[in-house]
């Protein structure tokens, strides 16, 4: 998506309510576009773990959650070798033992596991569960499309999120700024020294007593205003 596109759905749902939102939408949305699922789930990888960010409706719980235990089914594949992974039938699948055994246990049948691109993160993929033999066969092309559409709508999302963060770390810095500013001219005024020093000597002080100088001039500036004598 260029940043020039008609605001989607998924853009309205970023900006109203959050990722978070978006992706319960879009897998649910998943499970209705993509013939023979069932059910539908988003893996991420962040802090060096999988984390699965959303589930649809009716998703059998631990069917992901035992994979990234045992770091072996095909969502962990699928994110971590950025290749499609599908399973026709897990009663004779050889590949992931464990987990199928589980799965087959919850009333999982085929898996279907797509990566997707998403900037800045090492692994994430598109998993679809079938609870029929051969189930997502058919539905391959139209899980790929809806997979490449996810991964869009995470990168715009993430690029949101980002920008929120950024936008808040500048005005922590801009009050902070402010409060600094605010101690020195204090100090100046009280000591009668020139800004450099008023400066070095709140910075020794923040230093010698542990304290941030953040903290140190918010402080000053507080018991200057007659706002309490905290020390």
């Amino acid at each position: 998506m260029s940043p020039d596109t008609p605001d989607t759905l998924e853009m309205a749902i970023v900006r109203s309510s959050g990722l978070d939102t978006l992706l319960r939408d879009l897998t649910d949305r998943a499970v209705e576009a993509v013939p023979g699922a069932a059910a539908c789930s988003i893996t991420v990888r962040r802090a060096d773990r999988l984390l699965t960010l959303a589930g649809s409706r009716g998703m059998p719980s631990g069917l992901d959650q035992r994979q990234y235990e045992n770091g072996s089914g095909p969502c962990v594949e699928a994110a971590e070798t950025q290749a499609e992974q599908y399973a026709s039938d897990l009663e004779t699948e050889t590949r992931w033992p464990t987990y199928t055994s589980y799965a087959l246990s919850v009333g999982v049948r085929c898996v279907l596991a797509l990566p997707i691109d998403v900037e800045g993160e090492r692994g994430a993929a598109l998993n679809l569960y079938g609870v029929e033999t051969g189930a997502l066969g058919g539905g391959r092309d139209a899980a790929r499309a809806f997979a490449a559409r996810v991964g869009d709508a995470v990168n715009v999302a993430l690029r949101v999120e980002r920008r929120r963060e950024s936008a808040a770390d500048v005005r922590t810095a801009l009050l902070s700024r402010s409060v600094i500013d605010q101690a020195i001219g204090i100090l100046m005024a009280q000591e009668r020294i020139d800004a450099h020093n008023a400066l070095q000597r709140l910075r020794r002080v923040s230093q010698d007593h542990n304290v941030k100088l953040r903290d140190l001039c918010t402080d000053l500036v507080t018991r200057a205003s007659g706002g309490g004598n905290r020390r």
